[in-house]
């Protein structure tokens, strides 16, 4: 396994001053954000680490040198959007950029990128069942045909009222997982794995890992602490964003020698990306910086240096 970060934490930094970052800290990877330029419209979204409108094969050389002179690298290409929005001129732009990542992975040499299937949060998944097949079998057609693997978040994305109760992402459980695989059966399709969006959804985040392993193209360590006191207050039925706190990986709710125990059990040798939304880091760029020294110091105990492929 290697063990990296996602580059959303940083959003100032440049694609080099990551990579360093990266390297100075000891990770090994990093998931690079590719969303277009412009103003972004939530937390961790609209972070450009790599322009991929108009990206070329000299870009990508450029790309290759700093990862190269790190010696870090690239674990994947994410860009997480909703491309089932019911507005159907903005997931028209989503659906585009996911297609112009994709083409940059494959300029890249990488294996993979990250996103979201996306959601019409007003509708069930029944009545949200044709358009995803409409859109994702185009989007993973695409994938195959550059070779690109599609890793898609179990994030339900509803912590919002605009987006509570369906939320703006279908893929949030196994009976979906099970249902997409089976509908659009590819070798590109497949999950970028994070438990943390299990637990504040009471359900097991074990079980998923070993009958998905084969669907596993990588994983977020990403921890949250459920605080019963206010899930109490408010119920179950109320915005998870009420009554839960995402954390650094050691802080919450998973125990992550299970986890890795389980993952190393089902032969995954993937990247393993922290991926950092922690309140309490978010105050200033050294807090940031300190998050992700402190989810290194703590998932090194799960993913040695020494044991990691070159």
């Amino acid at each position: 396994m290697q063990l990296g970060f996602v580059s959303a934490i940083v959003p100032d930094l440049s694609l080099e001053e990551v990579l360093a970052e990266a390297a100075a800290t000891g990770y090994d990877c990093v998931e690079v954000m590719c969303w277009p330029k412009g103003k972004a419209e939530r937390r961790y979204a609209g972070v450009t680490h790599i322009d991929v409108s108009d990206f070329t094969a000299a870009d990508a050389e450029a790309v290759h040198q700093l990862t190269h002179k790190y010696k870090v690298n690239i674990s994947a290409l994410g860009y997480y959007p909703n491309p089932l929005d019911p507005d159907e001129k903005a997931a028209a732009v989503y659906i585009a950029h996911i297609k112009k990542v994709i083409d940059a992975a494959k300029l890249l040499g990488l294996s993979t990128i990250n996103t979201f299937v996306g959601r019409d949060f007003r509708l069930s998944v029944t009545d949200n069942w044709p358009r995803f097949m409409e859109v994702w079998t185009d989007i993973i057609q695409h994938a195959e045909s550059q070779g690109i693997r599609v890793g898609i978040e179990n994030c339900p994305m509803l912590f919002t009222d605009d987006e509570w109760p369906g939320g703006k992402n279908l893929a949030t459980s196994p009976a979906i997982w099970r249902k997409m695989f089976t509908d659009i059966p590819s070798d590109y399709f497949g999950l970028n794995y994070d438990p943390s969006h299990m637990i504040w959804q009471h359900m097991d985040y074990l079980t998923p890992i070993r009958e998905f392993s084969h669907k596993f193209f990588h994983v977020h360590a990403k921890d949250v602490r459920v605080d019963q006191h206010l899930l109490d207050e408010v119920g179950i039925m109320a915005p998870p964003n009420l009554w839960h706190s995402p954390k650094l990986p050691g802080l919450g709710d998973v125990d992550w020698g299970k986890f890795f125990s389980t993952l190393t059990s089902s032969a995954y040798e993937g990247p393993v990306c922290v991926e950092v939304e922690d309140r309490a880091y978010e105050g200033s760029d050294e807090k940031r910086r300190a998050s992700l020294v402190q989810s290194h110091s703590y998932l090194r105990q799960f993913v040695p240096k020494n044991s990691l492929a070159s």
